[in-house]
């Protein structure tokens, strides 16, 4: 279900892990080490309120939705995309 909701609401922005509008502000690794995005609560914080040209998906998704595409994030990051 993580890859079906990265698919439909993430990848115009995040396609292969990538930041299309802050290209350091990557998913890999690396970069959510570096900004402290590394943990399932903190992508989900992110992905539901928002933050900076990120839109807040809160409104759009369930809980639950947000929560598997965290934990998909997580798992394809570790993998290197």
């Amino acid at each position: 279900n993580g890859e079906t909701i990265f698919t439909a609401n993430c990848t115009a922005c995040h396609a292969g892990g990538n930041n299309v509008i802050m290209a350091d502000k990557t998913l890999k690794k690396e970069a959510l080490a570096e900004y402290k995005m590394n943990s399932t609560n903190a992508i989900i914080t992110q992905v539901t309120n928002g933050k900076n040209a990120m839109p807040a998906f809160g409104g759009r998704l369930s809980d639950n939705d947000i929560e598997d595409v965290a934990n998909y994030v997580l798992a394809q990051s570790e993998q290197g995309w």
